[in-house]
């Protein structure tokens, strides 16, 4: 059994364009630290392998920093290392892959052609992204051997979409006789998908650059031998981008509805939070000033509405008004019954298409 650390898309040195310069510039020195945590992953799981799937970087512009990081964290990691340079990091003659000398236990795929290389235990290929399109599968012709060894591949690609950036379709992947395909590109994880006998996946980034990468991340830890894999997500995020929802409605106020709609700890949070509901309009900034201290990074978005006449329809001889009649005689015998009247609400919104209340 080969075990093995699958990562890629960490973007290192993004502009953080939604950020303040100085907050901007802390994250790209986070970025740097998740190398760090990436080579402890590899020394405490003991890997044999660690596959980086393209967009280490993410563009040929690299800070001197950045680029002394990397050098020192691949070469802590106490076994091989195989990058497969992406559509933001091309392997090119003005790239950092071409002007640094690499440890040795690195080794980095250089050409648009499928590479083998014959390691203790398994067979590995990869190739190289030379531009920042690429038209054809990176998985083109690839039929491996049936020599009973472990065949994996790490690649930078797109499952199931034709589009610029090596497209793969999932026959070829199947055609493949691969064991396991270690993907970059998408940012999302996939969990661990088969097609054929050809498992794959995709680990997604490793932390979060805006809203479009909620959630958790991280990389892969993976055992693999021959005709069995099983994958772990491990997580390797300092911050989390996270969208969240708060129902001001209610006698409460906004900030009561606010603090009871977050999860525990938010200090790391990167947070968009989207006030809903009816009443009067809430008061930005003063709720801006009361909350940022809680977050790493806070936005505000009103799409409450003001208060309405929930019984001016009662009257109509259509279903709202159906349903409206039905809760004001239930309403009228609880007249102190506050989820009655939210239940009203929430239905006549639902009948009329909003989205809340």
């Amino acid at each position: 059994m080969l075990k093995i650390i699958h990562g890629a898309d960490f973007h290192l040195d993004s502009p953080f364009s939604g950020l303040t310069p100085k907050r901007a510039a802390q994250r790209r020195g986070e970025q740097r630290e998740l190398l760090e945590r990436l080579a402890g992953l590899a020394r405490k799981k003991e890997a044999d392998l660690v596959l980086l799937a393209g967009d280490l970087l993410d563009s040929e512009r690299v800070f001197p920093e950045t680029a002394r990081a990397l050098s020192k964290a691949l070469a802590s990691i106490p076994c091989p290392v195989f990058i497969a340079p992406g559509n933001h990091d091309p392997y090119t003659s003005r790239s950092i892959w071409t002007a640094l000398d690499w440890p040795d236990n690195v080794h980095i795929f250089r050409s648009r052609g499928l590479e083998r290389v014959d390691l203790p235990g398994c067979t590995l290929w990869g190739r190289a992204f030379t531009d920042t399109h690429q038209e054809t599968s990176p998985l083109e012709g690839l039929t491996v051997p049936g020599d009973g060894k472990l065949h994996l591949a790490v690649l930078h690609g797109c499952v199931g979409e034709r589009n610029g950036y090596g497209p793969i379709s999932p026959a070829e992947i199947a055609a493949s006789g691969l064991d396991y395909l270690a993907l970059g590109h998408i940012h999302q994880g996939s969990g661990l998908n088969r097609e054929g006998n050809t498992f794959w996946a995709y680990p997604g980034c490793p932390e979060g650059r805006g809203f479009d990468e909620l959630g958790d991340k991280g990389v892969l830890y993976v055992e693999a031998e021959p005709g069995r894999v099983k994958s772990q997500f491990v997580s390797l995020a300092k911050r989390r981008y996270e969208i969240i929802t708060a129902d001001i409605t209610g006698p409460a106020g906004p900030l009561a509805a606010i603090l009871e709609a977050l999860p525990g700890r938010t200090s790391d949070l990167i947070c968009r939070l989207i006030l809903t509901g009816e009443g009067p309009a809430p008061d930005l900034v003063n709720l801006e000033q009361t909350l940022s201290s809680e977050f790493y990074g806070l936005t505000l978005v009103d799409r409450t509405r003001l208060p309405r006449d929930l019984w001016a329809r009662r009257e109509e001889d259509t279903l709202t008004g159906l349903f409206l009649r039905t809760m004001w005689e239930k309403c009228q015998a609880e007249p102190d019954n506050q989820a009655l009247q939210l239940a009203a609400r929430y239905g006549l919104a639902a009948l009329e298409g909003g989205e809340g209340i």
